[in-house]
């Protein structure tokens, strides 16, 4: 019984110190959203006010791309992202070649503020047309 009342103690005082580090981030728990290719193909084809960024290098966005995204490789998205994407809460869809890259951008923008930012793979798994 004394096993118990300790476990459920050591519970409570980590549940409690994990409690304090959540609230210290200031309660900024934004990400973006995971969606599938499918999902995004949707948006482009059913909105109007999105953007698409295709977070590859230029050699593979030039060998062939999702028509009107806009190159910005994931190692250049911090310093160019507030400059060339001016609302922090406009619809960002974002892809790379296999869904690494993609991510790491996605994550950074989140944590420039953007608010609307989904994330949907790489183009190794679009199986749309793409502009060559």
């Amino acid at each position: 019984m004394k096993k118990v009342k300790g476990l459920i103690i050591m519970l409570i005082i980590s549940l409690s110190l994990f409690g304090l580090t959540a609230c210290q981030d200031g309660g900024n728990n934004a990400t973006y959203e995971q969606i599938t290719p499918q999902q995004a193909k949707e948006i482009m084809d059913t909105e109007q006010d999105y953007i698409i960024i295709d977070a590859r290098t230029e050699e593979e966005f030039v060998e062939g791309h999702i028509e009107n995204a806009i190159l910005i490789p994931e190692y250049e998205i911090k310093g160019r992202a507030e400059k060339e994407l001016p609302d922090k809460d406009a619809l960002i869809l974002v892809y790379c070649r296999s869904g690494r890259r993609s991510k790491i951008a996605s994550e950074e923008l989140v944590n420039l503020g953007y608010t609307n930012v989904k994330e949907f793979g790489g183009i190794i798994d679009w199986p749309y047309e793409i502009v060559k």
